[in-house]
């Protein structure tokens, strides 16, 4: 065993479970608003959820990196309950450096983000999905293109500079020339950062249950490649798999998931990560999922949160799973201060990863080659559990 040095650097991840309704490709916790949001309730419990949570870091104290309002719409919360969570916040880490709001175009207005900004948010993440009307139907979006450029406006005249559009690709009927058109006009509206998922079919889903028709393997590779070029021409980084930034734009919040930092998770459904050094442990911790039993479990205190611990085993692939994501890759030192494991643990399967041309490591240094990048799942999969086991044996521990 390597052994862990020091705490990782702590997050602060928010969940608000509600939409206007819940779109065909979503297999987040999200769930349809039925009347009015009840977020004077819903912030009473996390308020106490987060009281609850300290004691998962006091052996631990740090600041925090970030905090993160995910859903869910977080903009259909009013800025007075954001803000009132985030005094807390205040009151007890004396507050964070980048604070994110996830929104939709179609549930912001210049009032509401003026409202969210003065409320202590100074990073905007908005979901603008495609700038393509058909397509923004076929995934059930309640705004339109005109919408995404009205709340980019919008945002900028409520003071935020760090701004995130989030876009999607490879969906139903979309040509490669329409991919393109949606990250050329994303690059016209310059937000400092641009997150580009592929549209992927979950399980527990509209679309996992009628399957629409979607582009071939190498026409989504195409997507990607030209994204890519067009982003890098625009002055934005490539870091991360699905994550584009210009120069000092990175999300912090993602880098320590990424990182392998630690995170606490309030909400309903949140998970949480939390590392104690001095035990050589590391916790998993998850919240109910449904709002309403959130709500009534957090507000009676104690015992909302389950605790599972992260046994050895799992470490190493939990580890590569997500730094794997990074194009710059990690050092040795993270992995081993991370997981309290040496190197050696990655023998067998990084061996038959160098093999495949998937992964190299210099100076201390290991990241995904493109190849890897390309074929990022199998990459990661060689990490699992049972191959670790199997190849590890004679692994200097």
């Amino acid at each position: 065993m390597a052994g862990m040095r020091a705490a990782p650097p702590l997050s602060l991840y928010v969940h608000l479970p509600w939409c206007r309704s819940k779109c065909p490709y979503c297999d987040f916790n999200s769930h349809a608003l039925r009347g009015a949001v009840p977020d004077v309730q819903y912030t009473d419990a996390l308020i106490a959820d987060l009281e609850q949570d300290l004691g998962l870091v006091e052996r631990c104290p740090r600041p925090l990196e970030s905090v993160f309002f995910g859903g869910g719409t977080p903009s259909l919360f009013s800025p007075p309950q954001v803000e009132r969570l985030l005094q807390v916040v205040h009151h007890r880490f004396g507050g964070a450096g980048e604070v994110t709001l996830e929104a939709n175009p179609g549930s912001v207005d210049p009032a509401s983000l003026a409202g969210y900004r003065e409320a202590g948010v100074n990073r905007l993440s908005l979901g603008a999905q495609s700038f393509n009307k058909q397509h923004l139907a076929l995934l059930g979006r309640i705004h339109g293109p005109e919408e995404t450029e009205l709340a980019v406006r919008w945002a900028r005249e409520a003071g935020f500079s760090n701004l995130n559009l989030d876009l999607m690709y490879g969906l139903p009927g979309q040509s490669r020339e329409q991919a393109e058109a949606d990250i050329a006009r994303a690059v016209e509206l310059a937000p400092s950062h641009v997150s580009y998922y592929q549209l992927t079919i979950e399980p527990n889903t509209q679309f996992f249950h009628q399957p629409p028709t979607l582009p071939d393997e190498d026409c989504i590779w195409e997507m990607q490649v030209r994204a890519q070029k067009l982003l890098k021409a625009a002055g934005y980084g490539q870091y991360e798999v699905s994550a584009y930034a210009q120069p000092g734009a990175r999300c912090r919040h993602n880098l320590n998931y990424w990182r392998y930092g630690d995170y606490l998770g309030i909400g309903a459904g949140a998970h949480g990560k939390t590392t104690d050094p001095a035990a050589g442990r590391i916790w998993r911790h998850r919240k109910p999922a449904h709002p309403k039993e959130y709500m009534s479990t957090a507000a009676a205190g104690g015992g909302q949160v389950l605790h599972q611990e992260v046994i050895a085993g799992e470490r190493p692939f939990e580890f590569m799973l997500n730094a794997l994501r990074l194009r710059q890759g990690f050092e040795e030192d993270l992995f081993e201060s991370r997981t309290g494991l040496t190197v050696g643990y990655l023998a067998g399967p990084a061996q038959r990863a160098r093999e495949l041309g998937l992964l190299v490591d210099h100076d201390g240094v290991w990241r995904a080659t493109d190849r890897g990048f390309r074929f990022l799942n199998d990459l990661q999969a060689l990490f699992l559990p049972d191959r670790l086991q199997a190849t590890s044996i004679g692994a200097k521990h």
